[in-house]
């Protein structure tokens, strides 16, 4: 589908589904070189609902043993960030002195990574690492450092791949843009 109608507005296709699992094999990689041979067992952190397409591939690429858990945060309203990150649902795992991969959808203003940096710190996580499928770099305004960056996209609003506006449009498997026309 070359655009969608998802309640008043419309999106065009924006990143195909092949050159998003292209990504994901290239960040998968860079993963599994950083964490091969680990004696340990670290923690891939699902941030839901948006990450769990990309977590779901990116699993299935890892060659490490680890240990999947999820957490629930919230700071969208429609098409904007609230600037205010509430949990909605928390860690149900004991992850104090363990490595944890955050892997979220998209980072853009970084006010969900730097209150979910946080809460590890103060859970005690040996150390935690963000991997995002999407980064907004001229909306980010943290000095926390991304660690593995699937694709770069410009400021605009998104939907697909986990994506959604108002609740619907994850389902998409391709990323689709706010069409302004």
């Amino acid at each position: 589908m070359e655009r969608v109608k998802l309640f008043d507005k419309t999106f065009r296709i924006f990143i195909p589904e092949k050159k998003i699992e292209e990504a994901i094999d290239k960040v998968a990689d860079r993963i599994n070189d950083d964490f091969k041979n680990c004696e340990d067992i670290p923690v891939v952190l699902c941030v839901l609902n948006g990450a769990i397409m990309f977590t779901a591939e990116l699993m299935k690429r890892l060659t490490f043993n680890c240990e999947l858990l999820s957490v629930k945060l919230s700071s969208y309203s429609g098409t904007c960030s609230t600037g205010n990150v509430r949990q909605v649902l928390g860690l149900t795992s004991d992850i104090s002195g363990r490595r944890v991969i955050i892997v979220e959808d998209i980072v853009d203003t970084g006010n969900t990574i730097v209150e979910l940096k946080k809460m590890l710190a103060e859970r005690g996580v040996a150390a935690s690492y963000v991997c995002t499928m999407l980064f907004k770099p001229e909306a980010y305004r943290q000095d926390v450092g991304i660690d593995y960056v699937a694709m770069e996209i410009p400021n605009d609003f998104i939907v697909g791949y986990g994506l959604d506006y108002n609740e619907i449009g994850r389902n998409l498997k391709d990323i689709y843009v706010l069409d302004q026309d």
